[in-house]
């Protein structure tokens, strides 16, 4: 009878998965008919709510109880793909409400900058020879060269993650608002 009131215990307490209403760009999306209705009130301030993309079986906004880690949003998000690489991914560091969670990258993630414009001490150095990587620079990065304003910088940052990464200098040229001029003056200053 203890073990079958833990077993009732244990299933309510799983977390549950919620995939995005609209889809997320990129991710594959459900029939309407198998999304859930989205919530009418505010999530409590006791769960955080965070998107799962990448490499897993489920992707989508997973639920969770306030101080859960990535590997509790990982396995709420059906667990991690085989094959898939996770030595970028921390397991076990906290979840924060609204944040995005990648899983089967190759690379580590761009470091957040310490301010608007300022290097922090965690950002990834320019490539070789002074050049920024479009495929890895921060928005603060790309804000530094000639020409970028941060509308300009976001909409980089945009195309990089609805088309995947850049494979040429000249793929920059697909961005709105980088039009033959703009992009003359910065294809010396930018790789790939």
């Amino acid at each position: 009878m203890a073990v079958l009131v833990a077993a009732v215990f244990a299933w309510r307490a799983r977390p549950e998965v919620e995939h995005a209403v609209p889809a997320l760009a990129g991710l594959p999306s459900a029939a309407a008919g198998d999304l859930p209705a989205p919530p009418v009130t505010a999530p409590a301030a006791a769960e955080v709510v965070v998107a799962v993309t990448g490499k897993v079986n489920r992707p989508g906004l997973i639920r969770l109880p306030a101080g859960a880690r990535v590997a509790d949003a990982v396995k709420a998000a059906g667990g991690i793909a085989p094959g898939a690489p996770v030595t970028y991914l921390n397991l076990a560091r906290k979840l924060v409400d609204g944040e995005l969670i990648v899983v089967g990258i190759s690379a580590p993630p761009p470091a957040e900058p310490a301010g608007p414009g300022a290097p922090g001490a965690g950002e990834s150095a320019p490539a070789a020879g002074g050049a920024v990587n479009l495929n890895s620079a921060t928005a603060a990065q790309l804000e530094a060269l000639p020409g970028v304003g941060p509308v300009l910088a976001q909409r980089i940052v945009e195309h990089r993650q609805r088309h995947g990464a850049f494979r040429s200098v000249a793929d920059l040229r697909r961005v709105d608002g980088i039009g033959a001029t703009r992009f003359e003056r910065l294809k010396a200053l930018v790789t790939v």
